[in-house]
């Protein structure tokens, strides 16, 4: 994006699956990059070629307050995509998930707050805030109701966000973001990104498991397009202060997107099974967000549909399954 040619930038968990896809555009559009990730070993292939291509890389802590006053330094816009995933994780290991996702951006905070507060911040935040959803599209003056530790600590950090500005002038916006897909997430990863790991199991020619009869509805949202949103958010003064639902506004039944990933990746099956106790127990039912407000404020629309989505990333995993590009 034009926006951010010759803007310095700065993206939290710059390495990590979404990330990756916001720290690409970036680099693209001309910005000055700065990569910040937990775990440099995990990460250090990707490490080596962002570096390579003129991004800074660090390796640090979200929690660690020097570090984060060091990163942001100079930084024109912050992305935070750093944090805890997972809702039934965030329960089984609510203190984990409080100690990363609100003692870490309490320390992003102060330190943006010290050492670079004229700098905008995009918070990625989640559609699991809203709790059940419903038939009906979720606009995002919907009250929010949570039904995890995960949604309760996202709901915490906008609060935070809230405060900072009103107190000391922040710049922010809140990306909700809905069920995202697409290539880059790896096989390892099941506490989050349902249909990448789907379309992992398909492609090993494995079963996919669908709790319960699948029918409950979701709004799965392209990474690339998700990532674009996000600089959206960061580029518009309009968005400031502001929440923002980031989906493709559209629902899909859970079982119908696994017959899709069949379909397309011609393998893998479906296996119909009870669901896990805590997950059923937390489950959200149909979601659907209205993309409304940020169509209008920003412009941003998704660009890529389900099938093309799911062609693309198929194509991806199963060159990287056999090794042939």
């Amino acid at each position: 994006m034009s926006d951010y040619r010759g803007r310095s930038a700065l993206v939290l968990g710059g390495l990590g699956y979404i990330g990756r896809h916001v720290t690409e555009q970036l680099h693209t559009g001309g910005a000055a990059v700065t990569v910040v990730t937990r775990a440099l070993g995990r990460h250090r292939a990707a490490a080596a070629r962002r570096a390579a291509a003129g991004v800074r890389v660090l390796e640090a802590d979200l929690r660690d307050g020097e570090a984060m006053r060091a990163a942001v330094t100079g930084q024109e816009v912050v992305f935070n995509l750093a944090g805890q995933s997972g809702a039934v994780q965030s329960m089984e290991d609510p203190t984990t998930d409080l100690e990363v996702n609100c003692r870490g951006n309490l320390a992003l905070l102060e330190a943006l707050r010290a050492a670079s507060p004229a700098a905008t911040l995009v918070f990625v935040s989640s559609r699991l805030s809203y709790g059940k959803g419903g038939h009906a599209p979720v606009a995002e003056d919907q009250p929010a109701d949570p039904l995890c530790i995960h949604a309760v600590h996202k709901l915490a950090v906008e609060q935070y966000l809230r405060i900072y500005g009103r107190i000391y002038g922040l710049t922010f916006s809140i990306a909700r973001l809905t069920n995202p897909y697409g290539p880059g997430q790896p096989s390892s990863r099941t506490a989050y990104g349902v249909v990448n790991h789907m379309i992992h199991r398909a492609v090993a020619g494995d079963a996919i498991a669908i709790y319960g009869d699948g029918s409950q509805q979701r709004d799965y949202v392209y990474v690339e397009d998700a990532a674009e949103a996000l600089l959206r958010l960061g580029a518009t003064p309009a968005a400031h202060g502001r929440v923002y639902n980031v989906g493709s506004g559209a629902g899909t039944r859970l079982v119908d997107m696994a017959r899709a990933i069949i379909d397309i990746a011609g393998s893998g099956r479906l296996e119909f099974t009870a669901w896990p106790a805590l997950a059923g127990q937390i489950e959200t039912g149909d979601f659907v967000a209205d993309t409304a407000r940020i169509r209008r404020d920003t412009g941003w629309e998704p660009r890529v549909g389900l099938v093309d989505g799911l062609q693309r990333t198929i194509a991806v995993y199963r060159s990287q399954a056999t090794g042939v590009k």
